[in-house]
């Protein structure tokens, strides 16, 4: 572990967990304390800098994992926050998120409830702007998984209507909520996952949700664009929180986040900090994907820095999706957008049906351009 999110180090020697973790398993929703280990949500080490100075935030799930660390974040630069939690089995998780704010100096409070309810959203924005005076930020966070063997044929039909309304439906509800609070330099940060990219076949639910959001929040930055809000959704890899012990059998808790390229899970400290000039706390510990009203290049932690997203010193950008490899077009993942009129150099070179092999380009210039000297080699 680093002094604070600024220092260089190692990433595949942090943690301790190359070897995977301890086998474990918690009933649903799970708890922090009953981790081993503890995750990491930059208690002792994430340093603010004022940017979000007076700034007020509702983070849905923000008792534990990712939201406590944003919460911290958020907190350290100067926002107040108002978290959500599901139920009373989380009550200590969010009591210790709350000190945690309370002790960067802001105000925090906590709002027990279960979105899948419309009602329940509502109250909560309705609670944020009387409590805090007003909304800034909006963070959509919370979400439900349960892992099955067995697929599609192991998922009911209660299990898949409890995932897309706790991932999708509050999420909607929620932004039609706080979109009336909202003024010009507002920002809505959604949680999506590699899962939208990479689905497993025991995350079916789960992954068509992720998949859903990064839809969503494409749509809404568009919509929104005009008014001067910012949308953007960040996809994290694995990231070793509650929620794995809580709705994965211990085999696959034991390994989990092993097969990264760190070797490691990653931590939900990681998916605060990202700069483009500073050492980097950590680099990404499986890929990572931002969408939305800001162009975001090259994020280095498992998913983009939620305090640089929220806050309003950068303008709006245009919309566009983005990898942790290379930039990337609103036309998709792995796909360019083209000009129009514009034929690709390739249309003249078809692969052969029987090698499929593309022909050797012809001599002359290629396609669409005209013949004329080489240019000088600087």
């Amino acid at each position: 572990m680093s002094e604070d999110q600024h220092t260089q180090q190692d990433p595949t020697s942090q943690y301790g967990q190359q070897s995977g973790q301890p086998g474990q398993q918690q009933a649903p929703p799970g708890s922090t304390e009953e981790m081993t280990p503890k995750p990491d949500h930059g208690e002792d080490t994430y340093r603010g800098s004022g940017k979000l100075d007076g700034k007020r935030a509702l983070i849905t799930g923000g008792d534990s994992g990712i939201g406590r660390a944003i919460a911290i974040a958020f907190a350290r630069e100067g926002a107040d926050v108002v978290i959500s939690y599901l139920s009373e089995e989380e009550d200590a998780d969010a009591r210790e998120t709350i000190r945690l704010v309370e002790d960067a100096g802001r105000r925090g409070v906590a709002v027990r409830g279960d979105i899948t309810d419309e009602a329940h959203c509502q109250e909560l924005v309705d609670r944020t702007v009387r409590d805090l005076g007003g909304i800034d930020i909006l963070v959509n966070n919370a979400a439900y998984q349960m892992s099955q063997d067995k697929g599609i044929l192991g998922i009911s039909t209660e299990q898949f209507d409890r995932v897309l309304k706790t991932n999708l439906y509050a999420m909607f509800w929620l932004c039609k909520a706080t979109i009336p609070h909202l003024a010009e330099g507002s920002a809505i940060i959604n949680t999506a996952s590699i899962q939208a990219f990479d689905p497993s076949p025991q995350l079916l639910d789960y992954a068509t949700t992720k998949a859903g959001i990064a839809n969503f929040t494409k749509a809404l930055a568009a919509d929104l664009a005009e008014q001067g809000i910012r949308v953007n959704a960040v996809a994290p890899g694995p990231v070793w929180t509650p929620l794995i012990p809580a709705t994965m059998p211990k085999e696959k808790v034991e390994q989990f986040g092993t097969d990264t390229p760190e070797g490691r899970p990653g931590q939900p400290a990681e998916l605060l900090p990202r700069t483009s000039s500073s050492p980097r706390r950590s680099r990404a510990t499986s890929p990572a994907r931002s969408w939305g009203s800001r162009a975001v290049d090259r994020p280095s932690e498992p998913g983009a820095g939620r305090a640089v997203l929220a806050s309003p010193a950068r303008s709006c950008g245009p919309v566009s999706s983005v990898s942790a490899a290379s930039p990337r077009s609103a036309a998709g993942p792995g796909r360019r957008r083209r000009r129009p009129g514009r034929t690709g150099r390739s249309a003249a070179r078809t692969a052969d049906p029987g090698t499929g092999r593309r022909p050797a380009r012809p001599p002359g210039p290629a396609p669409g351009r005209p013949a004329g000297p080489a240019p000088a080699v600087r």
